[in-house]
This record gives C-alpha cells, sequence and structure tokens, in this order.
C-alpha cells in the first residue's frame, strides 16, 4: 500500500538522515521515480522532506521532525508505555494523556480501518470496576497534581519532598530519592530510599508535594520487578501477624481482601482451601476472621484462636439468654 510506503520512506530519513533516490528506491523496491512521486507527496501533506542537489545530495528531513510525525506529547507517549489496562496509566496520573494519545492513533488511521477500530473497541471490556459479584477492585486515585510531580521526579531522576498521610495521623513532610513507580490491584506505590534506608509510600496519602533541583542518589539501571519482590519479602518479615486458616473456596476472594498478603495457597478437602496469610497485627486479623464466620477457622497462631474464642463467648453471654433475664 502506498501510505505504508510512505511511512516506511519518513521512518527510513528520520533513522539514516539523509538518502539518495536510489538509495529509497533500493530499500522501498520501487522505482526512483516512485520515490519522486512519493517525496512530491509527502511535501504536500506537510512533511518537511527537502533535497539536496549535487555529488553527496539527496533527500533529507527537517532536524527534531520526530514530534512533528506523531503530534504525540511526551505525557501521551508515557500513557502509552504504561497502558497494559487503562487502570496502569490511570494509577500513574496519565488517564488524560491516554485519551488524548488514542484519538491521535485512532485519527491517523484510514477511515475503513477507524470505522472497524471502533467498533471492535465497543465490544471489549478491560479490568471493569467492578467483578462478577459486583465487588468494587477498589481503586485509588491519587491526587492529580501530586502524582504528576512525583511522576516526573522519577522520571528526571531528581529528589522529591511531599507531604505523607498515615493512617490516623496528620500529614508529615517526608524528602526522598525516588526509584520507580509500581501499581497493584488499583494501588500506586512510590519506591524510593530515605537516607540510604529502603523505603515505600503510598501515593494516594500524599497530599502535596514538590520536586528539588538537586539530583536524586540511586542507582542507574534499576529492576523493578526484582526489587518490587524483594520489598514484598522484607515487608512480610518484619512485624507483622502471620496466620494459617482454612477458609470455604467460596470465600476465598474476599479473605484476599482483607489480608495484608497471601503467601501460600494450598488446596484442602473438597469446598475449602488453607491459606497462609498476613495481617498488620493481632486485632486486623481478628476483624478479618471474625467476618467470615463458620467459613473460616484459625489453625495458627494460638493467640489469634483465642482471641477469637474470646469474641464469641462474650457474645454467647450476652445473646444466650432472652433480654432483661440476667
Amino acid at each position: 500500500m502506498r501510505a505504508d510506503r510512505l511511512v516506511a520512506m519518513v521512518l527510513l530519513l528520520r533513522q539514516r538522515g539523509r538518502m539518495t533516490a536510489d538509495q529509497l528506491a533500493a530499500e522501498l523496491e520501487v522505482s526512483v521515480r516512485t520515490v519522486v512521486r512519493d517525496v512530491t507527496a509527502l511535501s504536500t501533506a506537510g512533511v518537511p522532506v527537502y533535497s539536496d542537489r549535487g555529488r553527496h545530495g539527496g533527500y533529507s528531513l527537517l532536524p527534531g521532525f520526530r514530534t512533528e510525525l506523531t503530534g504525540l506529547t511526551r505525557d501521551e507517549a508515557l500513557a502509552l508505555l504504561a497502558s497494559g489496562s487503562a487502570r496502569g496509566a490511570a494509577a500513574f496520573g496519565l488517564r488524560g494523556p491516554l485519551d488524548s494519545a488514542l484519538r491521535k492513533v485512532v485519527d491517523a488511521l484510514p477511515d475503513g480501518h477507524r470505522s472497524t477500530v471502533d467498533d471492535v473497541v465497543s465490544r471489549l471490556l478491560v479490568e471493569p470496576e467492578v467483578d462478577l459479584l459486583s465487588r468494587g477492585r477498589g481503586a485509588e486515585e491519587p491526587v492529580g497534581a501530586v502524582m504528576g510531580t512525583i511522576r516526573e521526579a522519577v522520571l528526571s531522576g531528581h529528589r522529591v519532598w511531599f507531604d505523607y498521610a498515615g493512617p490516623g495521623g496528620a500529614p508529615g513532610r517526608r524528602t526522598v530519592d525516588p526509584i520507580g513507580l509500581v501499581t497493584v490491584r488499583g494501588r500506586t506505590y512510590l519506591m524510593a530510599t530515605k537516607d540510604g534506608q529502603d523505603r515505600t509510600y503510598r501515593v494516594s496519602r500524599m497530599v502535596d508535594a514538590g520536586r528539588l533541583p538537586e539530583p536524586a542518589t540511586r542507582p542507574a539501571q534499576v529492576d523493578l520487578d526484582r526489587l518490587w519482590a524483594d520489598r514484598c519479602a522484607s515487608f512480610l518479615d518484619s512485624g507483622h501477624l502471620s496466620v494459617r486458616l482454612r477458609v470455604s473456596a467460596a470465600r476465598r476472594e474476599e479473605i484476599l481482601d482483607l489480608a495484608r498478603a497471601v503467601r501460600a495457597e494450598h488446596d484442602s478437602r473438597e469446598g475449602w482451601l488453607r491459606l497462609d496469610v498476613t495481617f498488620d497485627d493481632l486485632r486486623h486479623a481478628v476483624w478479618a476472621v471474625w467476618r467470615l464466620g463458620t467459613e473460616a477457622e484459625v489453625e495458627s497462631p494460638s493467640s489469634l484462636r483465642e482471641a477469637l474464642g474470646r469474641r464469641a463467648a462474650e457474645l454467647v453471654a450476652r445473646y444466650g439468654t432472652s433480654p432483661g433475664s440476667g
């Protein structure tokens, strides 16, 4: 198709610089006359192709034409890279640029292809807000301005400060060296170091932020998958309550949502699962397991079994007799 050939010509000129008509004809497997016609068509369409005459002449593009070709802004390009799903772009504060970039991509398609794409997109749904049982996915939307500042600090390699509000506390100022951003189950985390110590912060808890002029102290290259796995392992091993319990398979998703993390999952007898999960502390574990009633049974630790037993005994004492009979 001619449209494909025109795009290929632009890409060749952008990647190799000046090329003669003979070189372009050989690469594109067309005649020199066709190359001349295509160059004229590109110029008419506004693509800045110019020719130099003489022994070392040829065709070239004006410098800096990369952005002019696609019309994509930096944030739009980032959105496309981050958009394994639209939720990924939203988590990094790139929902608007993603929508804008996709409009440009669709607009660049031929009319026939554009209508086909519109129909296909309308028939596919990826990562809806609720699952089959109408349970919300629990996604968090970071403050737009804060997310933009944190994202720019990560990408530019500058230190950043932010006011961070922990659970039940007032915001406190943190200054860190940002390493990367990770989104997990609708929540976005900043991986960073503070005074040389590993730190992970939930972006939705940041209420204000500012990028600092000094460069961040961080490795030149990073494997975020490996780093995230290491931090998860360290997090699970530090100051949290590990619990083994049997749970009805029908309540599996609920306990996964309630627990801090799931460390192992094993099949048990039909209709039941055995899980190794982690909670923040004993109080968190009691609250979560109690919600499942008789469809969960704690095997360990004994402290959690005893705490649940005491709560059950208190309820029996209160409701085991008719009102006013005690």
